[in-house]
């Protein structure tokens, strides 16, 4: 079985992975179409450890799973079509 991941192992992931997403987004091309597309990506990769670190203060664990299922429950819906 695996162990699980060290709190402060996630939310260095999600500084990085923030950080690389706005990298991404400074090297797109200045289209219209890449801009709005980019936006997009922006916010959405630049949420992930705000989400996080918004779950980790919750009262309980049981809290922050519940949070933490919620938003990606959400999320899913109109990427995959959830009804």
């Amino acid at each position: 079985m695996k162990k699980s991941m060290a709190p402060v192992d996630l939310e260095i992931r999600t500084t990085d992975f923030a950080l690389r997403i706005i990298r991404l987004f400074a090297a797109l091309p200045k289209t219209t179409e890449a801009q709005v597309l980019g936006k997009q990506l922006l916010r959405c990769g630049t949420s992930v450890g705000a989400h996080y670190r918004e779950a980790k203060r919750g009262k309980s664990t049981l809290t922050s799973s519940a949070r933490s299922k919620v938003r990606c429950k959400n999320w899913m819906k109109p990427v995959i079509g959830f009804s």
